[in-house]
């Protein structure tokens, strides 16, 4: 969902191009990673974005879940000084390796790995959204709507006035059929989507950035 694949844009750099017009201070995109998942290796090694003149930086892996990504943000958050830690969940995050009761305990882990590292950090997430699998196996949408549940109690267990953390609505319009190339990858219109959901919810909550329009 995050990392992308040889010759897209990724939902990333839809969110840049609108901060670079709506944001009124500097930023930029962080993390100690730059590569795409490339089909052909069916390995994180691709440089061919579609607009490779992009902060490109992310923390993002083909197949990684959240409990990959657990011992990995505190050094992330750390040495690349991320002020904003954004988190979109994917099928892998509930459909390998583990179910919702797990992914909700590496929640808790996650962002006390990412405060211990930056005691301000602020985190905005952003629920499984609907994907291919949902449709067609009913014990694993079942565990999706138990975890989305988990996710945003955690969410507001976890919520702290130094340390916000921000449940990001999925956006309303996102159509698995319409908005992916395969079910679950977002394209074009789905990346504009997702990155329209982040960007409005830190618009709305935390006054950062503006209203999203599409560039």
């Amino acid at each position: 969902m995050t990392i992308g694949s040889a010759g897209e844009h990724t939902w990333r750099y839809r969110l840049w191009q609108h901060l670079c017009t709506a944001y009124g201070g500097p930023f930029t995109l962080v993390g100690p990673r730059e590569t795409l998942h490339d089909p052909g290796t069916d390995a994180p090694t691709s440089y061919a974005y579609a607009d490779p003149d992009f902060p490109r930086a992310h923390l993002a892996g083909w197949g990684e879940g959240w409990q990959h990504m657990t011992p990995l943000i505190g050094d992330a958050v750390r040495s690349c000084r991320a002020d904003v830690v954004l988190v979109s969940l994917g099928l892998i995050d509930l459909g390998f390796y583990t179910n919702a009761e797990q992914t909700a305990d590496n929640v808790r882990a996650f962002v006390a790995e990412a405060r211990a590292a930056r005691p301000r950090v602020r985190v905005a997430v952003m629920p499984v959204i609907r994907n291919i699998r949902v449709e067609a196996d009913a014990t694993f949408a079942g565990q999706v709507a138990d975890f989305n549940d988990l996710l945003a109690k955690t969410v507001a267990d976890l919520d702290a006035p130094a340390s916000p953390l921000l449940l990001v609505p999925p956006p309303p319009s996102y159509d698995f059929h319409t908005d992916t190339y395969d079910g679950t990858h977002p394209n074009e219109t789905g990346e504009h989507k997702i990155a329209g959901a982040f960007a409005e919810a830190m618009w709305r909550e935390w006054d950062l950035g503006g209203p999203y329009e599409a560039a």
